[in-house]
């Protein structure tokens, strides 16, 4: 995916700050919620469904890509085991949706950042939630034969699930 930085890294991450513009405006700035802004509210949120929406695009492109283009068979007659198949996507895909979330919260930083006071458990949230999103792109990319078939399970599966699972 770095050879597609544009596509795999800078979209995802100046929609997001589209999200974060659109919302802010709509909503105002000056707006609170308990203790934070409202900009600071929705950064956290924001950079949960960027890693999300980004470790499921991850596997299951990759995927439907090589369906499609027919060189799954070559990744097939590798060496390797089902674990070692299994492991690579999904660590590929919480990589490329950690790096995303990390590039989200670099340029939000600038708009307001909130506290952050358990590290830890963000780390861990956000390697199990890609870990989980990347194993249904998984399934999504062995379940659809074509590009449209993925498309619709990405819009009325994962696109709603990410949008409304506390993120807003």
């Amino acid at each position: 995916f770095i050879k597609i930085i544009g596509q795999t890294l800078l979209a995802p991450i100046i929609t997001t700050i589209l999200f974060l513009i659109v919302f802010v405006v709509a909503f105002g700035k000056d707006r609170q919620i308990g203790e934070l802004s409202y900009t600071e509210f929705l950064v956290p949120g924001l950079m949960m469904m960027t890693i999300l929406q980004n470790a499921f695009a991850n596997t299951s492109s990759s995927l439907i890509q090589s369906k499609v283009t027919g060189n799954l068979v070559f990744v097939l007659l590798s060496p390797l085991s089902h674990f070692e198949f299994y492991s690579a996507y999904i660590l590929a895909a919480v990589f490329r949706g950690v790096v995303v979330g990390i590039g989200v919260l670099v340029i939000t930083a600038w708009y307001g950042l909130p506290s952050i006071d358990y590290p830890l458990w963000i780390l861990t949230f956000a390697f199990f939630g890609a870990a989980i999103l990347g194993s249904l792109g998984l399934i999504a990319g062995i379940w659809a034969d074509k590009y449209d078939e993925l498309a619709a399970f990405q819009n009325f599966i994962i696109m709603p699930a990410t949008m409304l699972s506390g993120v807003f």
